[in-house]
């Protein structure tokens, strides 16, 4: 199939390129997004760049959590104002940005990195289970939150999670179900997110629901 596409430079074409590459840019606008670029200061741009490249070689996760950081344990993990009792199990890190948005929530985190999903190959080796477990284990939690999407993904990793914690002597709770079947938390709006997180209930409740 020919490329329709005809750039005057290669340059502004090995650009779009890249842009295109990135998830919901389509090539027009990839191009819209770097003629705005060279329309900018070259000092604009060169900081535009940098901190991208800083991004990507220096940003780090959290050796407790796994979230995102720019040291070893992150803000959360070290804010002395926080309830170390408490620990809220996210997919990824954009969840923990939702919930924090909530304001409802004062306690810790725990990111898995994804749910298991058969289907997709992601088996609980995959996740950041073990590390879960092993927290636990410290005999410093005392309530577990399995806040992941209302899906089918989720509420099978819920219960694989219920079932490898239920031996230690901790309260595992779930979200209440505020949020929509099949809904992912950072697309639920911040009020529904924060009464879930308020009205969560028992995860045993929740099997004799359904």
């Amino acid at each position: 199939m020919m490329n329709l596409d005809k750039y005057p430079s290669k340059l502004l074409e090995n650009a779009v390129n890249e842009f295109s590459k990135l998830p919901g840019i389509g090539r027009k606008s990839a191009l819209r997004l770097v003629l705005y670029l060279l329309r900018q200061e070259k000092e604009d741009v060169t900081v535009f760049g940098e901190s991208l490249i800083r991004l990507r070689n220096e940003i780090m996760h959290c050796m407790v959590c796994h979230n995102i950081s720019d040291s070893e344990t992150c803000e959360i993990c070290s804010n002395p104002a926080r309830n170390p009792s408490v620990i809220c199990v996210v997919e990824n890190i954009r969840d923990v940005m939702s919930v924090e948005n909530t304001h409802q929530f004062s306690g810790l985190y725990h990111v898995l990195g994804g749910i298991i999903s058969p289907m997709d190959g992601i088996a609980p080796s995959d996740l950041e289970i073990e590390s879960l477990v092993n927290r636990v284990s410290g005999g410093w939690t005392g309530e577990i939150i399995l806040a992941l999407p209302a899906t089918m993904e989720g509420d099978t990793t819920n219960f694989y999670l219920y079932r490898r914690l239920k031996p230690f002597n901790i309260t595992v709770t779930t979200l209440a179900r505020g949020i929509s079947i099949g809904d992912d938390l950072e697309y639920t709006d911040v009020i529904t997110l924060g009464r879930s997180i308020i009205n969560r209930v028992e995860f045993e409740r929740s099997l004799n629901v359904k």
